[in-house]
């Protein structure tokens, strides 16, 4: 058992190949997935990411210019577990307000709860079943909003997709299975560099991120993680 696993009673998460039709153990609606715990619990995303929104507030009220630091505030709380859609849009806030920090133009108010609403759109499992981790996808979503990007865009069009792309590279070299946490780290690291050179805006970051949750992570790669501790 790990409270990191099922929500419900901890028991290890199962994937299954083709998606079944499942109720919610907590709201009670119904929806059509491929993963469920292997004592039969499903947990929709809207319940998995309860109270996420609390974290605009806090965002709101930080000045580190290292977006690790930010995510690590935001990691410790009780709506953020091992594994989750919760990182596709921690990611995305973490370096927004990092970016604001380090000097970056952003309309920093609308651009946190737009980083949310957009987030909560990248489904969990969209490693797996997409073919796109989600806090990839968050650092590419990060870029469309600080350059105020759009379908028509030209410029920012780019630069947003080619961050996501940059993300998602560094991501799958490591290979699986995914860990939520690795891949943030990823994420982060890929979008500061990116930041640097082509947005002109210099972010901190540590000189080494630890990792402190293999422990929680039945998956954990452990040496093989460059994070590991």
């Amino acid at each position: 058992m790990n409270a990191n696993e099922c929500l419900i009673c901890g028991a290890t998460l199962e994937y299954l190949e083709q998606p079944v039709e499942m109720e919610c153990h907590i709201c009670h609606k119904r929806f059509v997935s491929n993963v469920r715990c292997s004592k039969g619990h499903f947990v929709c995303d809207e319940c998995h990411t309860n109270g996420i929104d609390q974290i605009v507030s806090i965002c709101l009220g930080d000045t580190s210019k290292n977006p690790f630091d930010i995510i690590e505030k935001l990691m410790r709380l009780d709506t953020c577990h091992m594994h989750g859609p919760e990182h596709h849009i921690m990611v995305g806030v973490s370096l927004i307000t990092a970016y604001k920090n380090a000097g970056g133009e952003v309309d920093f108010e609308w651009a946190l709860p737009e980083m949310v609403r957009r987030g909560k759109q990248v489904p969990g499992g969209a490693c797996g079943n997409w073919g796109a981790c989600g806090a990839g996808i968050s650092a590419g979503q990060f870029v469309s909003i600080v350059t105020k990007s759009t379908p028509l865009a030209k410029e920012q069009w780019s630069l947003c997709n080619l961050m996501t792309s940059v993300a998602l590279e560094n991501i799958a070299r490591h290979g699986g299975p995914r860990c939520c946490k690795r891949d943030s780290y990823k994420a982060i690291l890929s979008a500061i560099a990116f930041s640097r050179e082509k947005l002109g805006v210099v972010m901190e970051q540590p000189a080494h991120v630890a990792c402190t949750r293999s422990s929680l992570n039945n998956q954990c790669l452990l040496a093989k993680c460059p994070f590991h501790n």
